[in-house]
């Protein structure tokens, strides 16, 4: 596992530090305006699916590998709801620092 303060990309560390601290408002500081999201392939609600799968079930994220300077990861995520599992994440990020989308689903 890659400790999180080792990750290359800034805004994707930041990502990881909120998510795992259940820090709600650092993660949502680093969404763009209008800021989009997918799961499996399909487009979400960002709001109601960070709600239901991150911060109402105390999300976890523990980074296997990273690629794209950072900005595509292999997690094994866990949260209440469905255990652990292994999933990928992948980052769009703006120029300045702020992630306009991102997408994860089963690795």
């Amino acid at each position: 596992m890659i400790p999180q303060e080792k990750l290359t990309d800034p805004t994707v560390r930041a990502f990881v530090t909120a998510v795992n601290g259940g820090d709600r408002a650092a993660f949502e500081t680093l969404l763009a305006p209008g800021a989009t999201m997918a799961d499996d392939g399909s487009a979400r609600d960002l709001a109601d699916w960070t709600d239901r799968e991150i911060w109402s079930t105390h999300g976890r994220m523990s980074v296997a590998r990273e690629s794209d300077a950072g900005r595509a990861l292999t997690v094994d995520y866990r949260n209440d709801t469905y255990g652990e599992m292994r999933t990928a994440w992948r980052f769009e990020v703006a120029a300045d620092g702020r992630i306009t989308h991102f997408e994860t689903g089963q690795a």
